[in-house]
């Protein structure tokens, strides 16, 4: 962390959810200036957070964001960057105003442009959490991907099924975990001493990913939460956690006080409290891990105008 009085964080998804919890407790620490990326206005944030208009689903907006942020600092630096904003579609209708899918480009494509474009902000010692999930893991989540095409993430052929949009986000959000391998392996992340952490807050209600739109799916919510609770007993990752405790793990991560053991990246909740496992095999495979940071690059086009 660097010496100056003020630690200056950098976060989206911080208007909901776990997001906002986390907000909250970093907000509350004195000596923290907080940058939020977020759409419209009038977003209600406690006093003296900055808030920054960012719609993840334009990476030209990505790109004036990340000036914004710069031209926001002056001659500061970022200490904590949190990339925590997601969303979860029911099908695979939406697109960006890019024309990916909407739940690659936002979850993915938006935050892999939005990192290379602030890296070199970030201050030496610093850190970047991003927000994923143990949906990436098939051995956990029997719909998580056991391979990974992101032209066809970018561009799929399947449409409109419930299921497809299920397996769009946990594809999501192992690019999210292997986007936080690929910056922990580089070079100048490594010169830098910058810590990198891909968290994975566990099966939350209470947030937007949770919210349930027709009174069929209320229904049928009444009935899978209780089921969740005994399923839970057996297997973890199927227990039901708070956005309070989600939120607060979130914000340690982002201030150090909890960090991975040295060479890892991958933090999970689990039934409240924090673990640190091997992420699945495909999240493990270098491989992989180079080919996702290759396409993205591809992807999102150059960084520089």
């Amino acid at each position: 962390m660097s010496d100056r009085a003020a630690r200056v964080i950098v976060m989206t998804g911080a208007t909901s959810g776990i997001g906002a919890q986390a907000l909250e407790r970093l907000a509350r620490e004195p000596g923290n200036r907080m940058l939020l990326g977020a759409r419209g206005t009038g977003r209600a944030v406690p006093a003296g957070v900055q808030t920054v208009p960012l719609d993840l689903a334009s990476l030209t907006s990505v790109r004036e964001f990340a000036q914004d942020v710069v031209r926001n600092l002056a001659r500061a630096r970022i200490d904590v960057l949190v990339l925590n904003a997601a969303v979860q579609a029911r099908h695979l209708d939406g697109r960006t105003a890019d024309g990916f899918e909407s739940t690659f480009g936002v979850n993915h494509l938006a935050h892999y442009l939005l990192v290379r474009l602030l890296l070199p902000y970030l201050s030496d010692g610093g850190r970047i959490v991003i927000t994923t999930s143990d949906t990436h893991d098939p051995a956990i989540i029997p719909f998580g991907p056991r391979h990974l095409d992101p032209a066809a993430l970018a561009h799929p052929a399947e449409r409109g099924a419930v299921a497809a949009g299920m397996r769009a986000y946990a594809a999501s959000k192992l690019c999210n975990l292997l986007t936080a391998r690929s910056l922990a392996a580089r070079d100048e992340v490594r010169a830098r001493r910058i810590q990198v952490v891909a968290y994975n807050p566990g099966l939350t209600g209470g947030t937007n990913l949770m919210q349930l739109s027709t009174r069929a799916q209320r229904a049928a919510s009444a009935v899978i939460r209780p089921a969740l609770t005994i399923i839970g007993r057996f297997r973890p990752a199927f227990a039901m956690g708070t956005p309070e405790r989600a939120g607060e793990v979130l914000a340690q991560l982002a201030t150090g006080e909890i960090a991975p053991p040295p060479e890892s990246v991958y933090v999970s909740l689990v039934r409240g409290e924090v673990t640190f496992p091997e992420p699945s095999a495909l999240a493990r495979d270098d491989a992989t891990r180079d080919d996702l940071w290759r396409r993205s690059q591809e992807l999102v086009g150059p960084l520089a105008p």
